[in-house]
């Protein structure tokens, strides 16, 4: 199986099969991504469209990456952000200027589907409440992306620091409601799988 370094190295040195093995590997979980900060199925397909002819117009001039969905993430999230903000009317120039993600995990929508719930499962669901956009966000890429800190300080524009306090708040919110072992079995078994992490 190729690596993504070698795969990333030989799509910069014009490798045919390299573009076309990229695309199709991630063209379907960029657009799920897409989907939770924008249901205009349209903006988010012309988002995938620019990243790649940029790509592909710049190949000669990017950078080395080990992690190409994480490349792709950062990359596809800057240009979205932009593209969301050129719709901003005067009807809806109260928007946030942060662009905020509808982050739901496997185990909420669970819950949310669930008719009754134990008390330890409306716990769980009034802990999730209580967390911000942004710190379902970051959380989803701390936990659920598995990104370490500087990763994720590209993809937010933040600094060191604030994510890292951003995860703290995030944790201690969750800790209001429920012990550590709880928090524990929620990052197993809640979020969402790597596998399906973005599946609508």
């Amino acid at each position: 199986m190729v690596t993504d370094k070698k795969l990333w190295d030989d799509f910069r040195h014009g490798k045919k099969y390299a573009l076309p093995h990229i695309y199709y590997q991630n063209i379907q979980y960029l657009f799920r991504y897409g989907k939770k900060f924008s249901r205009d199925d349209e903006v988010i397909k012309d988002t995938i469209q620019d990243l790649f002819f940029d790509l592909i117009r710049t190949r000669k001039n990017l950078g080395e990456t080990d992690n190409i969905k994480f490349y792709l993430i950062a990359s596809f999230r800057r240009k979205l952000a932009l593209n969301i903000q050129k719709q901003i009317t005067p009807l809806n120039i109260q928007a946030r200027k942060y662009m905020e993600a509808e982050i739901i995990y496997s185990a909420e929508q669970a819950l949310i589907d669930k008719e009754e719930l134990t008390h330890r499962e409306r716990l769980v669901q009034r802990a999730l409440k209580e967390l911000s956009p942004r710190q379902r966000e970051i959380l989803f890429y701390r936990f659920t992306c598995d990104f370490d800190y500087e990763k994720i300080c590209e993809i937010m524009s933040l600094k060191y620091d604030s994510a890292r306090k951003q995860v703290f708040r995030a944790l201690k919110s969750l800790r209001h409601y429920l012990s550590d072992n709880d928090i524990f079995l929620l990052f197993l078994g809640f979020f969402i799988k790597k596998a399906t992490l973005l599946k609508d």
